[in-house]
């Protein structure tokens, strides 16, 4: 929550806009929950990501795609998902989450989290930062209860 009351709070006046906040997305399927991030494809129990569990759930559809053609589409991934791949703001866990929800249940994902990037890269201050995220080298230690995709 201090992540997301901080953007609410400071958006308006660094970014000329308000934020409701700042989008970590996962996927809940299957009685696990998968997510990208700087070391890749990961999976965790629910709500069992560095960030807790989430403030909110949005229920994309069901899926009628069998979890083994699942586990084989996550493998087929795992390069253009890769650590090496990760960017902060063009290539997240938002465009994983996109991606897998488009291929489980046909659905997008909201639009407020995928142009986030490119709302907040339109602002003046926005496009100072592109830059130095540009340079960013994201990486963090996983998680205690999460484990990387293993073909």
């Amino acid at each position: 929550e201090p992540l997301f009351r901080s953007a609410r709070q400071l958006s308006e006046p660094l970014l000329g806009k308000r934020l409701d906040g700042v989008w970590h997305t996962g996927v809940l399927a299957y009685g696990k929950e998968y997510f990208y991030g700087s070391l890749g494809i990961e999976w965790c129990p629910p709500g069992g990501t560095i960030l807790g569990w989430p403030d909110q759930v949005v229920d994309m559809g069901n899926s009628q795609v069998p979890e083994e053609i699942f586990n084989e589409y996550l493998i087929s991934l795992k390069d253009k998902y890769s650590p090496s791949c990760y960017h902060l703001l063009e290539h997240n866990c938002n465009s994983f989450s996109a991606e897998i929800v488009l291929f489980l249940t046909g659905n997008p994902i909201p639009q407020h989290i995928t142009n986030l990037p490119k709302e907040v890269m339109s602002t003046p201050f926005g496009a100072m930062l592109k830059p130095i995220i540009d340079s960013m080298s994201m990486r963090r230690a996983p998680s205690h209860a999460s484990s990387r995709l293993e073909p």
